[in-house]
């Protein structure tokens, strides 16, 4: 953490900063972005975000291969593969 951005170095020394804002936004659990369903694809419930929303209020790791953020308004059900964060990465 640098402030209000995620900074994260990949191997190979390349380096990524991430606002919260846009980590958060982009929270794949299937709270915020659905999941799919028996019959058809249930959608997320949409989020009424707050100022808390974006601060970071704890980060684990999960396995090698992801991190789970903690955010001050309760959320923290994302779970983030490094190669999501990746595809995050490259938006910008």
């Amino acid at each position: 953490m640098i402030g209000g951005e995620l900074a994260i170095r990949w191997p190979g020394g390349q380096e990524s900063y991430l606002s919260l804002e846009m980590v958060r936004r982009h929270c794949p659990c299937a709270a915020c972005c659905g999941e799919p369903g028996l019959t058809r694809p249930i959608p997320g419930v949409e989020m009424k975000l707050s100022q808390e929303s974006f601060r970071l209020k704890g980060l684990q790791r999960v396995g090698g291969y992801a991190i789970q953020p903690t955010w001050e308004d309760g959320h923290g059900t994302g779970i983030y593969s490094w190669d999501y964060l990746r595809k995050i990465a490259k938006e910008l």
